[in-house]
């Protein structure tokens, strides 16, 4: 099992940056397919970005290809989330997502574990 806890959620202006963080606990991170899915107010939540770490492959949700990229830092088992250019309509709960299928793009109903959301909110 592995245990995730996002940080780095705020208040930022359209336009500014955040980097959103998901510590990772239990197990490494290269053992599962990693991302991010969000939930906006009233909203069911959605895929942002999944990563496999062993090649490299990624999908990034169309609204936030070129604005958000995701990494990791092996060392210290953390996988990151930068995002740019923010629009009020990034406004969302930003949740950590691992699954142990092995197959892009990573779905919802195929996470294995989540973390409980970190807040990020867009003042336009």
């Amino acid at each position: 099992q592995v245990q995730l806890v996002e940080s780095g959620g705020g208040l930022v202006q359209a336009g500014g940056s955040l980097r959103l963080s998901c510590a990772a606990s239990g197990r490494t991170l290269s053992s599962y397919v990693m991302g991010w899915f969000r939930q906006a107010p009233g909203k069911e939540r959605e895929f942002v970005v999944s990563k496999r770490w062993s090649d490299g492959n990624t999908y990034y949700a169309d609204s936030v290809k070129g604005r958000f990229t995701i990494s990791r830092d092996a060392a210290k088992n953390t996988m990151y989330l930068q995002m740019n250019s923010l629009k009020p309509e990034d406004t969302a709960v930003y949740y950590c997502a691992a699954t142990t299928w092995d197959i892009l793009p990573m779905t919802r109903d195929r996470v294995n574990y989540w973390g409980k959301g970190t807040l990020v909110t867009v003042s336009s």
